[in-house]
């Protein structure tokens, strides 16, 4: 850790830090190269040692409950077509995997057929993610092009970073032209260059993410649903649901709050899909969007007699 921290360090330094004999502190560097930590030796009155760039990390000891909690952290990215850092996770897990001693691995085996950090596997790629996180990082402007449900466009962003959720992965960006963080699917940007221009939106990713039940909206609408036990059911597994569930009793709940006027097709569909489970009560535009979309389907099925 000392030497990975210093970068460039004389025996000397060692010796001092850890108040051995220079013979000693020599000894313990060399065994340290031997572990695989690439150093390198300058001779001369300002020589000494430096660590390479891209060195592989030392050996780390971890215990037992560690071991197997990072081994299936590992398991759960599987589930990702693509992830940050173009690191290859089975590689990586066979690694950890094959370090671990014979009655880990037997217990390991026995945890993979009861555990299991499930994910959606999504075949969509994810072709951006690292230049999102650096462009993130250097708080540098990108220009995406972009396909939504309505159309492709092209925009000009500042991504604050990304996350992964329910097997996509997406990114809150600060949209220049409009002046406010929209969220965008990385699966849905046709291309991405990143621009020489910089940008600070001034908020972090953790803090749009703590912020995005008490966003601020600017033409909310009430929305207010009567669920069933089932329909309690079904939105306790909706995060953005979850907050605005009351109980009436152990049988009845309901929803009330408020949501923007351009998510009325967005929550209709949800709420559509929920039959008789949930019952939309306002706003009556969203009530005549469920009728319509019910009235399509009996349609559909009249239409094959």
């Amino acid at each position: 850790m000392y030497v990975n921290a210093k970068r460039q360090f004389t025996a000397q330094d060692v010796a001092y830090e850890f108040n051995i004999s220079l013979r000693t502190a020599h000894r313990y560097l060399a065994e340290l190269n031997e572990m695989g930590v690439p150093l390198y030796t300058e001779s001369g009155r300002n020589g000494g040692y430096r660590v390479l760039d891209n060195r592989i990390l030392p050996p780390i000891l971890f215990n037992e409950h560690e071991a197997f909690a990072i081994f299936f952290t590992f398991e759960s990215l599987k589930y990702y077509q693509s992830i940050p850092f173009e690191i290859d996770i089975k590689e990586v897990s066979n690694k950890l995997y094959t370090s671990l001693t014979p009655d880990m691995k037997r217990k390991v085996d026995k945890l993979s057929s009861v555990l299991a950090f499930w994910n959606i596997k999504r075949d969509l790629p994810s072709s951006y993610l690292q230049d999102i996180i650096e462009s993130a990082l250097e708080k540098q402007i990108v220009q995406i092009a972009y396909f939504s449900k309505s159309q492709s466009s092209i925009k000009e962003i500042v991504p604050l970073g990304t996350y992964a959720y329910n097997g996509f992965w997406y990114i809150p960006g600060f949209d220049l032209t409009i002046g406010e963080i929209r969220l965008f699917r990385m699966d849905r940007i046709q291309s991405l260059s990143r621009l020489n221009k910089i940008y600070d939106p001034k908020i972090t990713l953790e803090d749009w993410l703590i912020r995005q039940p008490h966003q601020e909206q600017h033409n909310p609408i009430r929305l207010y649903v009567e669920l069933t036990r089932e329909g309690v059911r079904q939105c306790q597994s909706q995060p953005w649901l979850v907050p605005y569930i009351v109980m009436k009793n152990e049988v009845q709940g309901y929803i009330d709050t408020t949501i923007e006027h351009n998510e009325i097709d967005f929550v209709s569909n949800y709420f559509y899909q929920l039959g008789t489970a949930a019952k939309v009560i306002e706003p009556q535009e969203m009530v005549n969007r469920i009728c319509e979309m019910a009235e399509e389907l009996l349609q559909n099925y009249i239409g094959r007699e």
